[in-house]
């Protein structure tokens, strides 16, 4: 698995699916939800600035609030690389590593979002566990994800992993 480059955008505790994905927006098609993600959150303005591979660090409770599913769609769809938080709500946790969406917990949130700077870019080693600040070489631990996560998010999610997994059974032709 690639490490992931790109800037950081910082929120803080208990963003909310209706602040990901405003509720209005349930029925928009996939391609259309990246124009009002985070419209509801302190960065309105995310789908005008954000770029393929950018970081999105928060604090407590990501994406608590209803379980839809559209939520975590609409960050990578708008080319989110990776969701670090202090905690994620369990559902929106599993629905983003569903679709291929690393989302991952370190205890540093603090410290790293004291250092920051406009601008910054960060790298993500998800194989190793780590999370480093370019400008500064600073370097994170990030809670280790399991084989299982490790192995869907490889995969680019689930449905691809139970696909790939079927086809070296010979149950299915790739």
């Amino acid at each position: 698995m690639d490490k992931i480059k790109g800037n950081a955008f910082i929120l803080n505790e208990n963003v909310d699916t209706d602040q990901i994905l405003p509720g209005y927006a349930m029925s928009y098609p996939v391609e259309e939800l990246k124009k009002v993600t985070l419209r509801g959150s302190i960065i309105p303005d995310f789908p005008e600035k954000v770029k393929t591979g950018d970081i999105i660090i928060a604090d407590d409770n990501f994406g608590c609030g209803s379980s839809r599913e559209q939520a975590p769609v609409a960050l990578k769809s708008c080319g989110v690389g990776v969701i670090i938080a202090k905690s994620f709500a369990r559902i929106f946790r599993k629905n983003s590593i569903n679709i291929g969406l690393p989302v991952v917990t370190c205890e540093y949130i603090k410290e790293i979002k004291n250092e920051i700077k406009e601008n910054d870019e960060f790298e993500v080693d998800l194989i190793n566990g780590t999370i480093t600040n370019l400008r500064t070489q600073n370097q994170y631990k990030l809670n280790p994800l399991s084989e299982t996560t490790l192995e869907t998010l490889q995969a680019g999610g689930l449905i691809n992993k139970v696909r790939n997994k079927l086809v070296e059974r010979g149950a299915i032709n790739g």
